[in-house]
């Protein structure tokens, strides 16, 4: 069995064979005879059959047929009842509390009796689900508040395993094979999740109650009555849905380029100070619930649902019924605060785009032999297991994502190549990584069924998982389509003279880019200018991708198709073709380039004084990078003149001018982010990694990276035109705008952490966005000399962010307050400036499009209204009245600026309401998918530095303890793991609840075991690293020695190489104590790759004479 974690699983019962012919009369009475005795007669099983676990031996039915299937009858599994002790607590307690056990809820489904096949005619199959509902009952189950709707999300950190035997009955091509094996059942219990809208705490769905939903699907759930809700450690307490990780980080830090790294998941199940509840923290993606209230009695007939006859009620009936039923669940969760609700799925209502990309590994079924064979047969060869399952036709597919189930996949759908090398027991098989997707899961199976689609290579290699990682979340990396490329000009193509009189000219400004060294598509470009008074003129300009991205061509519905571009390290998959993105749209210094400028006068004091955004035409004079603008503006005069003789200025400016420029635009954007952070915004810095690359192009080392000033002078300014575009588009569109928004934090969560901040001495009021930020700053302060302890409550703090996501106006056109930025602390926020590698900037681009469109239109109808009354139209106000900072809301409600307005959107093809919520949604998916594959290729990277070093010896901090497991925090790698040291052979453990210690010692006695039982104990090797305590001290000196040369990047560096990286931790000494928050020595090494998920694991790094 593999250590990388399995689910749901047994062998599945393919379809039996035909039925027989109808038997004579006298063999059916014979049969009903027969089966009345069985019923009044209990079966007795013989002591080897309870020795062996094997089920009951039915007497053959059914005449000479059933004489030639040969094999026992199989019963069916028992249903499988999570916490039965839990359950039975809570129906003791429920009943002293005088709790109504009335709970309205659905029949508990069983599996049906499973017939020996042959059995008689129609005999039924083995069924361990219940049928889903049909469409139409749950939409009125929902709309009545019987039913709730959610997002199946799966716990991959907490699952339990039990196994079983039972006999194996395989049919293939209507041959039955004898039942003379014993196969292991292996049944992990995952738990999963559902977020409900108006319910304080999220439903926890385990077991069969699943009913074949997977990871990502939108299902329909019916709840449990009080009485089976399970425990919990801590309090219900009212929360918002979803959890987003450092969405607040990466949502800023995308403004500037720069593409942060997103850690962490918080794990549940132990001695947390911060988190827990049962609640695990993990990708979640907000999401929108339309339910509206409790599970009502819903009749169900055979399985199959039907909705009561009380669908004639008026809907101010329904609204009164749904909002009593929303009641009724919050006042029991509250009145129950140490138990969490549990529910049951009743349909699939949208599959997961992400059965259609399982990834994973080939894996024969594992049989142990019978009786006393099994003492003589402990060597059996997997090969065996291999070439059987060429004979059975069936084989397992392992997922890499432990948030998925085991699968079957069917050997004949296989190559034929494949299929010879299971035939031959080829071990090198089951190390192919496989891309595949999930076809069916019925009624009768345990296990889904899958299809192989894709050999991607040998497990092990950074290739072969990177292609993988990019399949599994549906990123395609193929050439542009030759239609997509007939969309571009020819390469001869020059900005044409209509174009250069229809734009404002700002060649004549100066201009430039600031952007990483190795950035090859530039989207965006800054300017300045010094006007009388002390104001600046200070202008964004963005490449103009939607000139030459059309609505309703094969480039745009490829763009959009791809939605964004992925970076993943050493691998650039582009939104965009690289002859646009590289070349005619990318703002390379000395050409002219055509965009979209928004350009603001800022008084001394950071106040805006006026506002212009237009098409344009730009000439930049020079490419800078973060580091050499930070050494420009810096004070350090060595530093500066170093910087200004790489300086390459085009044009009509020289050196001096480009320095003077990004000084002043430095002070511009301190008083711009003062304001900003004035104004409430939060800023969560978390720690982010870079990994170097030697010659050859594989990871040598890491860093922490830092941001400089440079970072902050685009930001700032990257913000304030994303505020721009915002507040101009929805203005002018308010049910047909694009915008990005991000709720409030986790309530629930933060109140968690704030009681963790409080444990260790820290005020944290987190009443708005502002007062958190103050409150983080404070607390830095205070831990200056223990910037670790800091890096924990940034990583805690930025899990309680939700996702910030994409979405349509018109979709929230009577709920104006979400529309708000959480973090950035404004009312309006969009995305406009990077359009090279964000679809729904063409959108916000051709909404601004229409926009001034329709803004000239009414201006000129307006002057020629005045015009004709005789009145003088000036007014600078009234020229822009859609784009100005003073918006005439009575312009854009009139019946002409509608005019202009309606007639610019159908030319520039804005999408409608309805459309664009569906764009937005599949923009969203498509960032998230693209998050995990950069936070997936970075793991992998990291996994593969580790695995060329063998080992890397560090410190981490506890962060829960426990008796099973510990999680710690590893700052050089900016990651949280868990270390489990239950069932170690020759280690100890004690753990005190009382104070929440830990005592880990060496086990000097071979630990008493009864006699006739079997304990699965681990090697000590697979949780700690021990070495002799002389053999350390004795080599101690030379790895100080090899750390001092290694001295040079220390300053930076997480991974050193050789025994520098030795030298960096010593070893704890058992008897070893551990508290909460305490620093321990730790061995990162690599795991997997080869036949599972990669991963880098943590053992404790321990000194030791028993060893």
């Amino acid at each position: 069995m593999r250590a990388t974690g399995e689910h749901t699983a047994a062998v599945p019962i393919p379809a039996p064979p035909p039925p027989p012919p109808p038997m004579p009369p006298s063999a059916v009475e014979e049969a009903e005879k027969e089966k009345r005795k069985n019923r009044r007669r209990p079966t007795r099983r013989s002591k080897q059959q309870q020795q062996q676990g094997a089920a009951p031996t039915a007497a053959p039915q059914g005449g000479p047929h059933a004489d030639a299937a040969g094999p026992v009858s199989v019963r069916s599994m028992p249903p499988m009842h999570v916490g039965g002790g839990a359950r039975a607590d809570a129906e003791a307690e429920a009943s002293a509390a005088g709790t109504s056990h009335s709970w309205p809820l659905l029949p508990t489904p069983r599996p049906a009796e499973a017939l020996v096949p042959g059995a008689g005619v129609g005999a039924p199959r083995m069924r361990y689900f219940q049928p889903h509902w049909p469409e139409r009952a749950v939409e009125e189950a929902v709309k009545r508040g019987h039913v709730f709707v959610g997002k199946f999300r799966v716990n991959a950190h907490n699952r339990n395993e039990a196994s079983t035997a039972t006999p194996m009955v395989c049919f293939t091509n209507i041959v039955l094979f004898p039942c003379n094996c014993v196969v292991t059942l292996i049944f992990v219990i995952l738990q999963a999740y559902c977020t409900i809208d108006g319910i304080p705490v999220d439903i926890l769905i385990t077991g069969l109650a699943q009913n074949r939903a997977v990871e990502g699907d939108h299902v329909a759930i019916t709840l449990d009555p009080v009485v089976h809700w399970t425990r919990m450690k801590g309090p219900n307490v009212a929360c918002s849905p979803a959890i987003g990780g450092d969405s607040v980080a990466h949502e800023i830090g995308e403004t500037n380029g720069n593409h942060c790294r997103r850690k962490g998941q918080a794990d549940a199940g132990c001695r947390f100070e911060n988190c827990s509840n049962g609640v695990p923290v993990m990708d979640r993606t907000h999401l929108h619930h339309k339910n509206s209230g409790f599970s009502q009695a819903v009749k169900c007939e055979n399985g199959n649902a039907t909705v009561p006859e009380s669908n004639e009620r008026d809907l101010s009936d329904v609204k009164s019924e749904a909002a009593r039923a929303l009641q009724r669940i919050c006042a029991m969760i509250y009145s129950h605060p140490g138990r969490r609700p549990t529910g049951k799925v009743l349909s699939v209502i949208k599959k997961s785009p992400r059965r259609d990309a399982i990834v994973g590994f080939l894996a024969s079924f594992p049989e142990l032999p019978d009786g006393d064979q099994r003492k003589n047969q402990m060597d059996v060869k997997r090969m065996n297991y291999r070439a059987q399952s060429v004979v059975t036709g069936l084989i397992h597919l392992l997922p890499t994502d432990p948030k998925f189930p085991r699968m079957v996949v069917s050997v004949s759908t296989l190559p034929d190549s494949v299929i010879q090398s299971l035939r031959e027991g080829d071990a090198a098989m089951e190390k192919e990584l496989v891309a595949a997707r999930l076809d069916e899961w019925n009624e009768e199976s345990l296990y889904p069924y899958a299809r192989v689609v894709r050999f991607l290579g040998k497990g092990g290699h950074v290739k072969t998982h990177m292609d993988a990682i990019l399949f599994e979340n549906a990123i395609s990396d193929a050439e542009f389509s030759p239609e997509s490329m007939a969309c571009l000009p020819d390469s001869c193509w020059k900005i044409p003279q209509k174009e250069l009189e229809a734009r404002k000219d700002l060649r004549k400004v100066l201009t430039f880019t600031i952007d990483p060294p190795t950035a090859s598509d530039l989207d965006d470009a800054i300017s300045i200018e010094i006007l009388s008074g002390g104001t600046v003129r200070i202008g964004v300009h963005i490449a103009d991708v939607s000139y030459f991205v059309h609505p309703e061509t094969a480039l745009d519905a490829e763009a959009q198709s791809r939605s964004t571009s992925v970076y993943t390290l050493r691998r650039k998959i582009s939104m965009l073709p690289s002859r646009l993105s590289e070349e005619l749209v990318s703002l390379n210094p000395g050409v002219d380039r055509l965009t979209f400028s928004i350009i603001w006068d800022i008084d001394p004091h950071g106040n805006i004084v006026s506002r212009w955004i237009g098409r344009s035409i730009i000439f930049s004079c020079c490419k800078l990078s973060y580091d050499l603008v930070q050494d420009l503006i810096s004070g350090d005069a060595s530093q500066s003149r170093s910087a200004v003789s790489s300086l390459q200025v085009h044009g009509i400016f020289e050196r001096d001018d480009v320095i003077k420029s990004l000084r002043g635009l430095y002070e511009v954007s301190k008083n711009l982010k003062e304001i900003r952070f004035k104004d409430g915004a939060l800023s969560l810095d978390t720690a982010k990694l870079m990994i170097l690359f030697d010659e050859d192009g594989a990871p040598c080392d890491s860093y922490r990276y830092v941001r400089n000033d440079a970072c902050f002078i685009v930001e700032e300014l990257m913000l304030l035109a994303n505020m721009s575009a915002a507040e101009v588009i929805s203005n002018a569109f308010p049910d047909c705008a694009l915008l990005r928004r991000h709720p409030e934090p986790n309530l629930r969560k933060f109140r968690e952490f704030e009681a963790f901040c409080a444990k260790n001495g820290f005020e944290l009021d987190a009443s708005s966005s502002g007062q958190l930020h103050l409150s983080l700053s404070r607390i830095k302060e205070k831990l200056q000399d223990d910037p670790v302890l800091f890096d924990i409550l940034m990583f805690y703090a930025s899990k309680q962010m939700q996702s910030a996501e994409y979405f349509s106006t018109g979709d929230l056109i009577s709920k104006k307050d979400d529309w708000a930025h959480y973090a950035l602390s404004v009312p309006l926020y969009t995305h406009f400036t990077s359009p090279l590698r964000r679809y729904p900037d063409i959108i916000v681009h051709r909404t601004l499009n229409a926009v001034i469109e329709a803004e000239e239109v009414y201006m000129k109808q307006k002057k020629s209204f005045t015009g004709r009354n005789g009145v003088k139209a000036s007014c600078d106000l009234m020229d822009r009245c859609f784009t100005g900072l003073q918006v005439s809301k009575d312009a854009a409600e009139s019946e002409e600026g509608k005019k202009a307005l309606s007639a610019a959107a159908k030319k520039f093809k804005v999408p409608s309401s309805e459309n664009l919520g569906e764009v937005a949604e599949y923009c969203n998916e498509r960032k998230w998918a693209g998050r995990r594959a950069e936070d997936a290729g970075q793991k992998l990277y990291m996994w593969a530095m580790i695995k060329n070093k063998e080992i890397v010896v560090c410190n981490a901090r506890v962060l829960g303890l426990g008796p099973r497991f510990m999680s710690v925090y590893v700052p050089k790698l900016a990651m949280e793991r868990r270390i489990y040291y239950d069932e170690v052979e020759g280690l100890s453990v004690e753990w005190l609840d009382a104070t929440g210690t830990l005592v880990l010692d060496a086990c000097r006695n071979k630990p008493a075991q009864r006699r006739g039982t079997q304990m699965k104990c681990r090697a000590i090797e697979e949780v700690a690293m021990m070495v002799n305590p002389s053999e350390w001290m004795l080599s101690e000196e030379d790895e100080e020695s090899g750390a001092t040369e290694a001295g040079g990047c220390t300053a930076k560096s997480v991974l050193l190489s050789g025994d520098a990286v030795k030298a960096q931790a010593a070893p704890a000494v058992l008897p070893l104590v551990i508290h909460y928050l305490s620093d321990i020595p730790v061995v990162l090494h690599a795991i997997g790759g080869e036949d599972c998920a990669v991963d880098i694991g943590v053992r404790l790094y321990m000194a030791s004479y028993f060893k």
